[in-house]
């Protein structure tokens, strides 16, 4: 086949699925190398972008998809009446962080994190196809553990996990200048106060430094 043909056939084959194509499956259907397909791929996908039309192609980890541009949602949901769904709620979004920034994950460990019982939240985002079951530890009652799903990228919109922020660093203790102008001595605490300080931190920072983290996302993907 021409390069020609087989970018045609690669559209043809991601518009007539109208869900995401893993990659070896275009490759087998094609009778190439998946590096091959891939290469036919990402050209294709420039493609789109440099036409601009109302229809793009997105990655998805190792699969693609052919879908409508997100300027044109709000014509798209009058004409097929679709309605908005409900946004995530705070708590719903703050699991999300936990579970994407440190899958595979249990139950308890985002519960240790958070503070709180998490059970109703993790069946919502299990529901709304965002995280999904990724098997059992091999540990005393074979705990399940969750990870994101195809999904979770898609409504984000990134290619893969390696796109999500950077957690911040937790900043350093800020040191106070003495009386005559020198920063070079620490201020000192008194012992209560260092041991509450500690205990705070080991039940709130991870959950802050997550949250934080993912400020931008979470604006974009919950906004109008």
């Amino acid at each position: 086949m021409s390069e020609l043909n087989i970018r045609n056939a690669i559209e043809a084959i991601l518009f007539a699925s109208g869900s995401s194509v893993p990659v070896h499956r275009i490759s087998t259907a094609l009778e190439l190398t998946e590096k091959e397909a891939q290469k036919h791929l990402e050209a294709l996908m420039k493609e789109y972008e440099s036409a601009d039309r109302g229809i793009t192609i997105i990655r998805l980890d190792n699969a693609y998809q052919m879908v409508s541009c997100e300027e044109y949602a709000p014509q798209i949901r009058i004409v097929m009446d679709l309605r908005r769904n409900t946004p995530l709620s705070q708590a719903a979004l703050e699991v999300l962080a936990v579970i994407a920034y440190n899958q595979p994950v249990t139950k308890a460990f985002v519960e240790q994190v958070r503070g709180v019982d998490c059970s109703g939240v993790i069946g919502s985002l299990t529901a709304k196809d965002l995280i999904e079951e990724k098997g059992r530890l091999e540990l005393p009652g074979r705990p399940l553990v969750y990870g994101t799903t195809e999904n979770f990228l898609r409504c984000f919109g990134i290619s893969d996990l390696s796109e999500l922020p950077e957690i911040p660093e937790e900043k350093e203790p800020q040191q106070d200048k003495d009386e005559d102008g020198d920063d070079s001595q620490l201020s000192i605490f008194h012992a209560e106060d260092e041991a509450q300080a500690e205990d705070e931190t080991k039940t709130e920072v991870a959950d802050a430094m997550i949250a934080a983290s993912v400020e931008e996302i979470i604006e974009e993907a919950t906004k109008e």
